[in-house]
C-alpha cells in the first residue's frame, strides 16, 4: 500500500522570483510593494518550499524601506542628508529585489541589506 504524504511542501522556485519581483509594484502604486507579496507569502508560505522565509524577508525588507524613508524626510533639513538617503533608499528597492528574485530561482537565500528584523525567520 503507497503512503501518500499530503503535507509535503512542493518546491516552486518561480513563484518565489515573482513574490520578489512583486517589490517592484511600490514603484507604481506606493504600498503595492507590500500588500502583493503579503497576500502571497499568507496564502502560499505553508504550501511552498522556503516561502515563509522569503516571504518575511520581504516583508521585513518593505517595511525596513518604508520606515528608513519616513526617517528620511526630517533629515533633508540637516544638510540635505534625507535626499542622499532617499536616493540610497530608492536605489535598492529596485535593484534589491531583482537580485533577490534571481537568488530565489537558483535556490539560494535573499540577501538582507537595510533590513530590520521584525518577523522571525
Amino acid at each position: 500500500m503507497e503512503v501518500i504524504n499530503h503535507t509535503a511542501k512542493k518546491k516552486d522556485t518561480n513563484l518565489l522570483m515573482v513574490t520578489h519581483l512583486l517589490q517592484l509594484a511600490t514603484v507604481f502604486t506606493g504600498f503595492g510593494g507590500l500588500i502583493a507579496p503579503l497576500i502571497v507569502w499568507a496564502t502560499k508560505k505553508d504550501d511552498i518550499q522556503g516561502m515563509d522565509y522569503h516571504g518575511k524577508t520581504i516583508i521585513n525588507f518593505q517595511i525596513s524601506i518604508i520606515l528608513l524613508a519616513l526617517v528620511s524626510i526630517p533629515l533633508i533639513f540637516a544638510l540635505g542628508l534625507g535626499i542622499l538617503m532617499l536616493i540610497v533608499i530608492g536605489v535598492v528597492s529596485v535593484v534589491l529585489p531583482i537580485i533577490n528574485a534571481l537568488r530565489a530561482t537558483n535556490g539560494e537565500d535573499p540577501l538582507l541589506w537595510l533590513t530590520f528584523e521584525f518577523l522571525k525567520y
